[in-house]
């Protein structure tokens, strides 16, 4: 099962920029479950005083997502992808947000300093060649006690997930992917979903990586058993119950 990688995937992601918002518009409940996950970051007071770390923003739905639960927060936005990038940046924003292109794993490169009290990380993680190092990036860019919500394509295992995604990518976006003329990216898109972690698995990878509080948390819809919240918070957060 051929994936792509690093420059070879952000090339892709690039070519497909120009059309991806409107591949976007017939996945339904995209946007809305994107607010979904962001609520369960849980930021109070609407974000004042907040730094918020988007990881992965692609054309800006997941910034947009974070600034609807979130208004007042400062929300830094990277992606690697130029292409992407470009179409985010290009929308109306608030002065408290800000696009930064990087990969993931050079952010210290780009200027991106730590001390962010959340994560969100949208897509992201089935797309990185080493997810470990990209939760050890993540942990340590986070405040003691910092909270992270990863919204991603995670099977909850057993046959009837894997069934509905390729269904939903054979019949709707790899056709629609053909047609943009960006065949190959949908093509990896749909095979990294099912090369990914379980639901289960991608729980235990961020209790190694030292998060705690980890949970998984559904999505409804189409999307129930493919779909996931994982929320987890960095050493620091009170404990649940304490």
């Amino acid at each position: 099962m051929a994936l792509l990688h690093d420059g070879e995937l952000t090339a892709a992601f690039d070519h497909a920029s120009r059309s991806y918002d409107r591949l976007v518009a017939v996945n339904p409940g995209y946007h809305g479950q994107l607010r979904r996950s962001a609520r369960r970051l849980g930021l109070p007071r609407a974000g004042r005083g907040l730094r918020v770390l988007d990881l992965g923003c692609g054309t800006g739905a997941s910034t947009a997502a974070l600034l609807a639960v979130a208004p007042h927060a400062e929300i830094t936005a990277v992606d690697a992808s130029a292409g992407m990038l470009a179409r985010a940046a290009g929308k109306p924003w608030p002065p408290g947000v800000s696009f930064v292109h990087a990969p993931v794993e050079r952010l210290a490169d780009a200027g991106v300093a730590g001390g962010f009290d959340a994560v969100f990380a949208a897509y992201l993680f089935r797309n990185v060649t080493d997810p470990d190092a990209v939760l050890g990036t993540v942990r340590e860019a986070l405040v003691p006690g910092g909270r992270l919500a990863v919204h991603e394509y995670s099977l909850s295992g057993g046959a009837v997930p894997r069934a509905v995604w390729t269904a939903v990518c054979t019949g709707i976006l790899r056709s629609a992917g053909r047609l943009a003329g960006d065949a190959g990216l949908y093509r990896h898109l749909w095979r990294s979903v099912l090369a990914f972690d379980t639901a289960a698995e991608f729980t235990g990878r961020l209790r190694r990586a030292g998060f705690r509080q980890v949970r998984a948390l559904p999505l409804t819809g189409w999307q129930t058993g493919i779909t996931h919240t994982f929320v987890a918070a960095t050493a620091g957060a009170r404990e649940e119950g304490a």
